[in-house]
């Protein structure tokens, strides 16, 4: 039964990962620059519901992957709640969707919950990925190394971010305009959907991981 359930969030994870793709090359939000605009540029597009349902389906099916870790006591403590915070993160993106800058000028309450939640949503999960891995995995350390790899490489791509922003401090420039904070981004969600699923995937029957 546990795997059957870890197989589905596995699936979970990539529909929601390709409906997010499958945005990008049909109309009109084919039109929005993966390399300029944020993943939730989609959000306020004709085809909202279709971002909306990518990232539910996200968060279910890590939900479902990590409840399976835990059941198998295979997940730490600190570990499920930086994973809850994801999948919470995850939630509380498609609630409060991002502000419209075209037609705003300053973030209201939901578009900084928005911000916050994409922050420490993208934040817990490689955290939790690190601190997982050897528990997850005590008897295959091929797959621990591979998932603190990517974790790793994970938070390289949020280093970025923070640089981008450090510099725009000193400099009192803007610093989404100093790295191409769509490719960061995406790159950043990609890696750590990777990791999650390397972190999820159900080990051999007779291993403990």
């Amino acid at each position: 039964m546990s795997v059957a359930v870890s197989l589905s969030g596995l699936a979970a994870l990539a529909l929601g990962a390709g409906l997010v793709l499958l945005l990008q090359v049909i109309p009109p939000t084919d039109a929005i620059s993966p390399t300029r605009r944020t993943i939730s540029e989609y959000g306020l597009s004709d085809h909202k519901w279709v971002f909306d349902l990518a990232v539910v389906l996200v968060a279910l099916g890590s939900a479902a992957g990590l409840a399976v870790l835990g059941g198998q006591r295979r997940l730490p403590v600190p570990a499920a709640i930086l994973g809850t915070l994801w999948t919470v993160g995850l939630l509380v993106i498609v609630a409060f969707p991002k502000p419209d800058w075209a037609t705003v000028s300053r973030a209201d309450f939901g578009g900084t919950l928005h911000r916050i939640a994409s922050v420490v949503a993208f934040v817990a999960l490689p955290l939790a990925v690190l601190v997982a891995a050897r528990t997850a995995f005590p008897a295959s350390p091929g797959r621990r190394w591979l998932a603190r790899v990517l974790a790793i490489l994970s938070l390289g791509w949020f280093a970025v971010i923070l640089g981008a922003v450090v510099v725009a401090a000193a400099t009192d420039g803007r610093w989404w305009t100093l790295i191409p904070l769509g490719l960061v981004e995406r790159g950043m969600a990609l890696t750590e959907l990777i990791a999650l699923g390397v972190l999820l995937a159900p080990v051999r029957s007779g291993q403990p991981g």
